[in-house]
């Protein structure tokens, strides 16, 4: 695995993230095919790595930016509820509704409920409430940071593999069929996937790195690398903003 200083030897770093148990896993794949696996424990620390001024670095990142609130028209992210529908028959489940605003700083669980069900109409899913720390760190670190704003943006991998395939995964990530439909697709596209699913396997425990974060983040580092050729696309096609400015999409890019 390249360190930072070989990857900055590229003038474009394209980074793909998920979260996982121990924070946030991430792929860095460059112009010249060089990749790096990575694993922080908090986002600032992802950032601080890659962005140092000199290069230009894409970050793609599968978590919530930009939320309504109760100060908000809607009820619900129009990019949440398209990303459902794209996904269908098989993969819509796993876009989860994003909580309000309120609802990601709520003490415990039930009150997370009753506030995103005032604002929004709708409770919590404890899958939801699961990743609700993570949304949280992120709204805080963005608003915190504002070069990072147009620098970090929200993506989702079953759209990345929708969007690369023409069609949703057929299989559950989490079985073996799925993460062999997931590779295998990968494999097409990026020459490097052997190699980079080996490295952060043997890199990373499972009770830290999941075997499908590795996938996860892989696809949307090798979104992050297709965009500067073909452009990012966005869902829905004009971005919402929410009271801070952030946008509310989801965003993909194409290989055809």
């Amino acid at each position: 695995m390249p360190e930072l200083q070989t990857l900055h030897m590229d003038k474009k770093v394209f980074v793909g993230v998920d979260g996982c148990r121990a924070g946030w896993f991430a792929v860095a794949l460059t112009e010249t095919d060089s990749f790096g696996v990575f694993q922080f424990y908090k986002i600032s620390d992802l950032w601080n790595y890659f962005y140092d001024g000199k290069i230009n670095v894409r970050i793609l990142v599968d978590i919530p930016i930009g939320l309504i609130d109760s100060k908000s028209n809607l009820k619900r992210r129009s990019c949440d509820v398209e990303a459902r529908r794209l996904l269908r028959p098989y993969r819509q489940s796993s876009v989860f509704p994003t909580p309000c605003k309120e609802a990601i700083y709520a003490r415990n669980y039930e009150s997370a409920c009753v506030i995103n069900e005032e604002v929004t109409g709708k409770r919590l899913t404890k899958q939801t409430w699961g990743i609700v720390p993570k949304i949280r760190e992120m709204n805080d670190f963005l608003i915190a940071t504002g070069s990072a704003k147009e620098k970090i943006i929200e993506t989702h991998p079953e759209v990345c593999f929708w969007a690369l395939a023409g069609k949703p995964m057929e299989y559950s990530k989490k079985e073996s069929e799925g993460f062999n439909e997931r590779k295998k697709l990968l494999q097409g596209i990026c020459t490097s996937t052997d190699k980079i699913v080996q490295n952060a396997l043997s890199k990373y425990r499972r009770k830290d790195v999941a075997k499908d974060d590795i996938l996860d983040a892989l696809v949307v580092s090798v979104t992050a690398k297709l965009s500067f050729q073909r452009g990012l696309k966005s869902i829905p096609e004009v971005p919402e903003k929410d009271s801070q400015g952030l946008p509310m999409q989801v965003v993909y890019t194409t290989i055809c």
